[in-house]
């Protein structure tokens, strides 16, 4: 029997109220908040004229919901599901294409701790769709066999795969992406004091007027707590975490974050934060890291001229970039 595990923070009830009350209180933050992507996104305009940017949020909303509808796989005309039934080439989109190149980049410096190629895996477990199962180890073989991300062939815009054993997911890196996009609508439009949560993932455009943006890690085991709490301005936060999506068979605790060399669960850690220039980027490196482990996640970390993060291991012990201690406070 398959019990699900279903973890509720306080600022997920937060992004629910704002999600249906839409309030602003009369000069102070423009907040509004949609569901997309699987979750609440919340976008926060700050300062007393706030307000004048209500076309601007409307516009990076719109801006997410099509990299949403290009790169999704449950999208039937995306561009990912596309080349799922194509034969041949597919012209992707130059958002697609960017999205790709950045899974292709990482997957590379993680030796394939991260793959983008693997869609077949992550539809084999259900945790996209909300109905996750234990697969067969056969099912497991068979969705892991294949060239990889050496199966991709890349001319200009045009994708093509080698076997059908290829099957694409960008969700490790998309939600970031269309984060990115969102912020990028809004510099554009002036805004100087933003930020862009998407369940959790954000990246934040300049500061609070003066003061940095408070953002509270969730801490893994304690729901509802939080680990640390990091102290930016003009940055990007994403967490990969075991207790975001996951259920019970046996016994045994299977969660969403695979490893694409085993077909499972990652095991190495509860928890991966990462702190980068864009969020696209620290996006894929959190799952990366997640799946490398402490040791080897640290030092693809430290590849990453600017990017910090914090590991928490398996065992609970907790490591650190360098730069990420000058950020953070521990309660």
């Amino acid at each position: 029997m398959i019990r699900s595990v279903v973890i509720v923070s306080a600022l997920c009830f937060l992004f629910i109220s704002l999600f249906l009350l839409q309030r602003q209180e009369a000069g102070g933050p423009l907040v509004r908040a949609r569901m997309l992507m699987g979750t609440v996104v919340e976008i926060k305009v700050d300062g007393p004229d706030a307000e004048r940017f209500e076309a601007a949020v409307t516009e990076a909303f719109n801006a997410m919901e099509r990299i949403e509808r290009l790169m999704s796989p449950h999208v039937p005309d995306s561009d990912v599901s596309r080349l799922a039934s194509a034969a041949g080439p597919v012209r992707f989109a130059p958002e697609t294409l960017e999205v790709l190149q950045i899974a292709l980049e990482v997957a590379d410096v993680s030796a394939g701790a991260f793959d983008p190629t693997l869609g077949r895996l992550v539809r084999l477990w259900g945790f996209a769709e909300g109905a996750p199962r234990l697969p067969e180890p056969a099912e497991i073989q068979a969705a892991v066999a294949g060239p990889g991300t050496t199966g991709l062939e890349i001319v200009g815009r045009l994708v093509s795969k080698e076997s059908p054993h290829v099957v694409l997911d960008l969700g490790g890196v998309a939600k970031g992406y269309a984060i990115d996009r969102a912020v990028e609508v809004l510099a554009a439009a002036g805004a100087g004091h933003a930020a862009v949560n998407a369940g959790g993932d954000m990246r934040l455009l300049g500061d609070r007027h003066g003061r940095p943006w408070k953002i509270g890690i969730q801490h893994p085991r304690q729901p509802g707590n939080v680990l640390g709490v990091l102290e930016l301005s003009d940055r990007a936060v994403v967490t990969s975490g075991d207790y975001e999506r996951a259920f019970e068979q046996g016994g045994v605790r299977y969660h969403h974050i695979l490893d694409p060399r085993t077909g499972y669960p990652a095991d190495r850690c509860q928890a991966v934060t990462v702190v980068a220039d864009h969020a696209a980027i620290a996006d894929a490196l959190a799952t990366a890291v997640f799946v490398l482990g402490p040791e080897s996640g640290m030092a693809l970390l430290n590849s990453f001229p600017g990017t910090e993060g914090l590991i928490v291991a398996a065992d609970g012990q907790i490591a650190t970039t360098s730069g990420l201690r000058e950020v953070i406070t521990w309660p």
